[in-house]
């Protein structure tokens, strides 16, 4: 937690209100709000503060003592850095987990889950295999909020590369990027039997419509890849004769960090195709040079569902490209902003 400790904000709330947080909570709950209370970074940061937190405060009915956290909250900030702003900082933070309350459901805040796996298939990029201790219930094209060990009350979303298991494994794909701690610590610092911690999943916009059997053109840029990973894989548990096209976008082969895996669906499966798209490889083929979506829309085909996520780069203005080709809204479909 940001100026205190959470231990000692758990004892001031409990002595004011006994047996409201279970203790082995305390530090996870804490931690976050005093991200929250100190800005929460971004707008993905401040997003991914208020799934976790708001999911605690219905889990632990800890709304209607929402002052009452928020006094142990200003104690504990004020004790150790005594500022005139804190209690600002503190109001302005309970009415947002207010003003979210009603945008997220029931059910647990966080599930524990052990690292078992961690590759670096290329430089900056990890693929971790995490086990939950209970299952988690993420959809395909759902975004989950991860915690990372020595990084108290710092969360950032992830997509599941696969569907749910039956074991509770997951997969996540992440690439370090400058100045974000998170990935920084899962792709350089975590290793096997560390555990991190997985938020409540939430819609990105990237979930298959289950009315629709149309074809999709699935189009990736870096880990962005992940999402449309997953739902190669909900389409082949009930394929109804659909047609799949996954263009994979990178600057060049080597920066292709799923290629094994991607053989394997690609064999596994005839109605898949894959395409790679490269940015800048003078030595592929003619018909793979290019960015994603350029390469995409080679294999476009009417009345396919279009599926759209990697960088920022990469999906500004791709929405509007698509609309003026003549491709209906209710068609594309791009990660909702607080996932990347």
């Amino acid at each position: 937690m940001t100026g205190s400790r959470p231990s000692s904000t758990w004892c001031t709330l409990e002595d004011r209100l006994p047996g409201l947080l279970p203790q082995r909570e305390a530090s996870l709950f804490f931690a976050a709000s005093g991200r929250l209370v100190a800005g929460g970074g971004d707008r993905a940061g401040r997003a991914v503060l208020l799934t976790v937190l708001v999911r605690a405060y219905r889990h632990y009915d800890l709304l209607p003592h929402a002052t009452a956290v928020g006094d142990a909250l200003l104690a504990a900030l004020t004790r150790h850095a005594p500022h005139a702003l804190w209690a600002v900082a503190v109001q302005r933070a309970m009415q947002a987990v207010r003003r979210a309350a009603g945008r997220v459901g029931d059910g647990p805040a966080w599930w524990p889950a052990e690292v078992i796996g961690h590759d670096r298939p290329s430089p900056g990029v990890a693929i971790l295999t995490v086990r939950s201790w209970r299952r988690l219930p993420h959809l395909p094209g759902q975004a989950v909020p991860v915690w990372a060990p020595r990084l108290p009350g710092r969360w950032r979303w992830l997509s599941p590369a696969k569907v749910a298991r039956a074991d509770g494994t997951i997969e996540l794909h992440v690439r370090a990027v400058p100045a974000a701690a998170v990935s920084h610590e899962l792709v350089h610092r975590v290793r096997p039997g560390e555990l991190i911690w997985l938020g409540p999943p939430r819609d990105t916009g990237l979930r298959l419509d289950p009315t629709r059997t149309a074809d999709l053109l699935l189009v990736a840029g870096g880990t962005g890849l992940a999402p449309l990973r997953a739902l190669v894989e909900q389409v082949a548990a009930a394929p109804a004769g659909r047609r799949v096209t996954l263009v994979v976008g990178a600057r060049a082969f080597i920066d292709l960090y799923d290629a094994i895996a991607l053989d394997k669906l690609q064999c596994a499966h005839e109605w898949l195709t894959i395409v790679p798209a490269f940015s800048d490889d003078p030595s592929a083929e003619p018909t793979e040079r290019g960015d994603a979506l350029t390469v995409a829309l080679a294999h476009h085909r009417p009345d396919q569902d279009i599926y759209l996520c990697g960088p920022p780069g990469m999906l500004a203005g791709a929405r509007a490209r698509l609309l003026a080709l003549g491709i209906p809204a209710t068609l594309i479909h791009t990660p909702v902003t607080f996932t990347r």
